[in-house]
């Protein structure tokens, strides 16, 4: 009698064993695009101080027409605030810390430090962005002059609340900085009243535009009981605008500000590096900066809600 014989086929579990894995780098849900950080210009200190001087009574300074008398020329001079604000930079710091051996052992096919350092840059680059928006001494937010603050008309925001709010900052608007729920709202109600905003690509993403200024996204603006913030800004130095600070040409640079410095090897065999980064923030003139108070998403969540 002939013998019956079973083949069988190589299990996926079995093969496994053989096949190298395509690893990838790890993966951190909290990173974020960081768009203030590239749009806001960068002043760097020598001394990582600015002092902000300022003009004192700037309706004083006095000019003659062209009809009048040579004879009657006011005589005017420009004064000086005499203590004007100065500017510190902040400083974020931490320390990472490696064992050697994992670092010698488990470097293939991507290395432990840089893995842990890159990981711990994007970590600090996030707060970075969180500290220029709500720090309660330089931030965005705490640096608006009363005068510049306005509050939405029918609390969710709307095209008049935008217009009202580049009134207050009509020199040369660079962009408007809001929630990513403030930006579904808003372009929400824009739509419901028949002026849906257009879009334009700014490093090769697109956002949502009003009279020609961008909105763009930050999740550092915070969101307390359904209501947020917009704010708008001027940029840039010559505009006397809003600027960024940092310090340059630090040991172990690696960005504008930032530093990673190798701090040895203890007893334990761990490797430690310290993970430096100084900058601050500074509105150079009141009209440089306006925001937008009480704007409502909760009507955002409800409609969220009734398509889920």
């Amino acid at each position: 009698m002939a013998q019956q014989i079973n083949h069988h086929a190589l299990g996926d579990t079995a093969a496994r064993q053989l096949a190298n894995a395509t690893k990838t780098v790890p993966q951190l849900v909290t990173i974020t695009p960081r768009w203030l950080l590239h749009l806001l210009p960068w002043v760097p200190l020598e001394a990582g101080i600015l002092r902000l001087n300022k003009v004192k009574n700037p309706q004083q300074v006095e000019v003659a027409l062209s009809h009048r008398d040579e004879a009657e020329l006011p005589e005017t001079f420009v004064d000086f605030e005499e203590n004007p604000r100065e500017y510190v930079l902040n400083a974020l710091t931490t320390v990472v810390d490696i064992h050697t051996r994992v670092s010698d052992l488990y470097r293939s096919p991507h290395e432990q430090i840089k893995e842990q350092l890159r990981l711990t840059i994007e970590t600090v680059k996030e707060r970075q962005e969180h500290e220029l928006i709500n720090n309660p001494d330089y931030g965005l937010l705490a640096s608006v002059d009363p005068g510049q603050k306005i509050t939405t008309l029918a609390g969710a925001p709307t095209p008049d609340d935008l217009d009202n709010l580049l009134v207050k900052l009509w020199k040369e608007p660079a962009f408007f900085l809001a929630h990513p729920l403030a930006i579904a709202a808003f372009g929400r109600e824009a739509t419901r009243r028949g002026v849906p905003p257009p879009t334009v690509s700014l490093f090769g993403s697109q956002f949502i535009t009003w009279r020609g200024v961008p909105l763009i996204p930050s999740d550092k603006l915070p969101v307390v009981d359904d209501k947020t913030q917009i704010l708008v800004l001027r940029v840039g130095e010559a505009r006397q605008g809003v600027v960024g600070l940092f310090q340059p040409g630090l040991v172990g640079e690696q960005g504008l500000g930032l530093s990673v410095r190798f701090m040895g090897i203890n007893r334990q065999a761990i490797a430690s590096y310290l993970v430096s980064l100084y900058f601050s923030l500074a509105v150079l003139t009141e009209d440089a900066l306006a925001v937008l108070d009480g704007v409502e998403v909760s009507k955002f969540h409800d409609y969220a809600h009734t398509y889920k």
